[in-house]
């Protein structure tokens, strides 16, 4: 049990949280979510012991052990990757340590041996002599190869480092285990994997994450941070969206009600206060109407911006026809020989753990790299909006938010720019800013601004989600399911995919491709899904 006993913190004169007595419990996985800027990962960090609350304190049930995800990437660079899962447990890869330093003396004493087997005892009771093939079980299943296990940390790829990380917060069974964002950067395979492992978890977890799908799966409990308290909904994500909506809504009937009555109590004293014959009867309302207070209705602190893809024009029967492409990237060759159409109403989710492959793709079709052999034709009804997955370059640059927007509008006019940049929550002077001091979100929303005003009706979007709250990403799976037009996007978000794809796209590490129309769910429970990825041709298959 982990609890939080009237935690405040105070960031000058402003109180992040005010008063806070929440407790987490064993058996429960806690979704903590709120706005960008609410507090999430703070409060994680005031959970695990990294920040020191204003007032109040964090108590733990005595000898529990806490693990908590590492966000600092470079901690570890020194040593190899079994090492650094295993100082998960830090108690037991200090006995490992202290032990090898014993047993490497020349002069062993008594007291050596002595303290060896002591040492040996506790090594026994923490299942240190599982540690490495627990350590090698957590890496494996989520996508480290066994090449990876001894190297040096400093020497591993971004995305792997990531995986030995959660691997590290994950192993040796802690009894409150703290994670932010855990499933950032991961493929969805282990994604899916991490779900299993916490849905099977038996102890405390607290999670913070953007993905719904993730939320639904594994969260008994949501915590959500609003102005500075927090309160506890039983159930998953999708539960605590609808009980919070009900909520709202039934509190607005209920002050609907209260005002009509005191409408009808006013008018009644009004008009009969002056009657001598009514007095008894206004001064009777008047102590009714006293007595009704409305519903303190404060507002949330989320923002939902509104994302709306209107086509400037009808698309046609021919939309994208690709054919032969094969490029090479590093040595590696990423797409080979793939070839498809795409009809007038594809929404296509490109999935996989071929990211560079996908982007590849996306950078040809966009016009950004050429193929090695092959071509591909874009219809003449169609045009094209692209967000690219790595949008760095693109904000190089001094423009103003207006600035930078005004070049993609064919209305060449401040206001008409500025209604679509209010829609993506940047209001007023927000439109001043200069876009190379933006936050990854808030370039996102630009980047989503500009392909809005843009009217295009082919949406070509590599990991649009990326960077955004939950209520961005809401918003924007919306907008693209109601788009009357093509899509073709990446994303690491299951229920984003799931509701807006009506055909799948897998990329396979040889270059193949898979091309197969149906749901993302319906995908991954195909019987013949692990034959084909072991195929070495182009897969084209239509569900009845």
């Amino acid at each position: 049990m982990i609890q939080a006993s009237n935690v405040t913190l105070r960031l000058g004169k402003r109180a992040l949280f005010e008063d806070v007595n929440i407790k987490f419990t064993e058996g429960n996985c806690y979704g903590l979510i709120g706005a960008n800027g609410a507090g999430k990962s703070t409060f994680l960090k005031i959970l695990s012991g990294q920040l020191e609350p204003s007032k109040g304190e964090v108590i733990i049930t005595p000898g529990q052990r806490l693990s908590f995800l590492q966000q600092d990437h470079f901690k570890y660079d020194a040593f190899n990757v079994l090492d650094t899962v295993i100082m998960g447990n830090k108690r037991l890869y200090d006995i490992m340590q202290e032990k090898d330093a014993i047993y490497a003396k020349e002069d062993f004493t008594d007291e050596d041996g002595i303290k060896a087997s002591e040492l040996e005892g506790e090594f026994a009771q923490l299942n240190g002599w599982e540690a490495e093939s627990d350590a090698e079980t957590l890496l494996n299943g989520l996508g480290v190869a066994n090449e990876y296990h001894y190297s040096m940390m400093s020497e591993l790829p971004d995305a792997i480092k990531i995986k030995v990380l959660l691997a590290q917060a994950l192993f040796g069974n802690p009894d409150i285990l703290l994670l932010d964002e855990p499933t950032n950067h991961l493929d969805l395979e282990a994604i899916n994997w991490l779900n299993e492992f916490l849905i099977n978890f038996e102890n405390t977890v607290i999670v913070v994450s953007h993905d719904r799908y993730f939320l639904n799966k594994v969260c008994t409990q949501i915590a959500d941070i609003d102005y500075g308290k927090i309160k506890l909904y039983a159930g998953n994500y999708d539960f605590w969206y609808e009980s919070s909506q009900l909520m709202i809504k039934q509190m607005k009937e209920a002050n609907k009600k209260k005002e009509e009555k005191i409408k009808e109590l006013q008018e009644f004293i009004q008009r009969f206060s002056a009657n001598a014959s009514k007095s008894k009867q206004a001064t009777s309302r008047k102590r009714a109407l006293e007595k009704i207070e409305l519903d303190d209705m404060q507002p949330s602190s989320r923002k939902y911006p509104y994302i709306d893809f209107r086509p400037a024009r009808e698309i046609g029967n021919e939309v994208l026809t690709v054919e032969h492409i094969s490029k090479t990237i590093d040595g590696v060759k990423v797409l080979d020989d793939v070839s498809f159409i795409v009809n007038r109403d594809d929404k296509i989710a490109f999935v996989g753990a071929n990211t560079i492959a996908n982007t590849t793709l996306f950078k040809i079709l966009a016009g950004e790299l050429e193929p090695d052999s092959g071509t591909f034709k874009w219809g003449v009804t169609t045009s094209t909006a692209y967000f690219p997955k790595d949008n760095t370059q693109l904000f190089a640059t001094d423009d103003t938010i207006v600035d930078f927007l005004m070049p993609f509008s064919p209305e060449k006019d401040v206001t008409y720019v500025r209604g679509f940049m209010g829609r993506m929550l940047f209001a007023g002077e927000e439109g001043s800013k200069k876009v190379n001091v933006l936050s990854g979100g808030e370039r996102v929303r630009v980047l989503l601004s500009k392909m809005m005003i843009m009217g295009s009706n082919i949406l070509l979007m590599d990991e649009p989600t990326n960077h955004l709250d939950m209520e961005s990403i809401t918003a924007l799976n919306n907008g693209l399911i109601k788009f009357k037009g093509v899509v073709l996007f990446t994303a690491l978000d299951h229920q984003f995919i799931q509701t807006v794809a009506n055909r799948i796209c897998e990329i396979l590490p040889s270059g193949k491709m898979i091309d197969k129309i149906c749901t993302y769910d319906d995908y991954l429970e195909s019987d013949t899904l692990a034959i084909k990825r072991q195929s070495l041709s182009v897969i084209k298959e239509e569900e009845d």
